[in-house]
């Protein structure tokens, strides 16, 4: 079976003080059919190279959009990378179908626990809810949007637990790399986390 081709858009500005986002990194390393891309490492100055991104994006069959979640959302790069790179006539519009069928998912890192995001909660909204623009995003560009897969309490782990979480995120992405996806598959699971049966409690 052919193998997903996956990229993924990093896009953290202070990574040397994640111990958890430089641990899933590393668990990267050498894994075929995956490329990674460091955002804020590639375009210091913040003047993405669009047609390379679109170039890219064309090249996989799933985006991963990976970052810590700052202030209810992601680090400012991802919001430019998408305002330049998603682009009126490639990405959405009459004429824009170039992505038209790929897959997205948000892999964020935070350190809040995961019953602090449902109403009621300390945060008052489910992970689903603050996520709703970039779930519109995607499906505005005729995308799949995937359920976030999520590690909770990111600054509660020692570093046994680091290097299991990394570990289970390098399991998903294989995962996500070596299956054959169904339409509405996705649909009953609020964390990709939960479909994967890797959600540590």
């Amino acid at each position: 079976m052919k193998k997903n081709k996956i990229l993924i858009i990093f896009t953290h500005p202070a990574i040397h003080k994640s111990r958890i986002n430089i641990r899933m990194i590393e668990f990267l390393k050498n894994l075929e059919d995956i490329t990674f891309r460091n955002l804020y490492e590639l375009y210091p100055d913040f003047h993405i190279d669009v047609k390379e991104e679109q170039k890219l994006l064309l090249e996989h069959d799933i985006i991963v959009w990976h970052h810590p979640f700052y202030w209810y959302s992601a680090p400012a790069m991802l919001k430019e990378w998408i305002d330049l790179v998603l682009e009126h006539g490639f990405a959405y519009g009459k004429e824009g179908t170039a992505l038209k069928g790929k897959k997205v998912l948000s892999v964020i890192t935070t350190g809040g626990r995961r019953d602090a995001y449902k109403n009621g909660g300390f945060n008052q909204y489910s992970m689903a809810e603050f996520l709703a623009p970039y779930h519109r995003t995607v499906t505005l560009c005729y995308m799949d949007y995937l359920p976030p897969y999520v590690v909770h309490g990111s600054h509660l782990m020692d570093q046994n637990q680091i290097n299991e979480a990394a570990e289970d995120f390098k399991n998903m992405i294989m995962t996500l790399r070596d299956s054959d996806f169904r339409p509405g598959e996705f649909s009953k699971h609020d964390y990709l986390n939960d479909l994967l049966f890797i959600e540590k409690n």
